[in-house]
């Protein structure tokens, strides 16, 4: 079975569109700085089990309006 990298690399891509925008998301909400937060989600996109799990962290933190 051939392995086709054109795919692979799409879905990279749309990848760090959808999480990008997640971890925006989650940064403007749980963090002082949203655009590194969406930098580090966009750069995790390479190892998507890490980018998982950067999601997850981001969802359990507690939200910075509530201090």
């Amino acid at each position: 079975m051939d392995i086709n990298m054109t795919l692979f690399g799409q879905l990279i891509i749309v990848s760090m569109f959808f999480v990008g925008g997640l971890s925006y998301y989650l940064g403007k909400r749980k963090t002082s700085t949203p655009k590194i937060a969406t930098l580090i989600g966009v750069l995790l996109c390479v190892t998507p089990p890490l980018n998982i799990v950067y999601l997850i962290i981001l969802m359990l933190k507690n939200d910075e309006m509530a201090k």
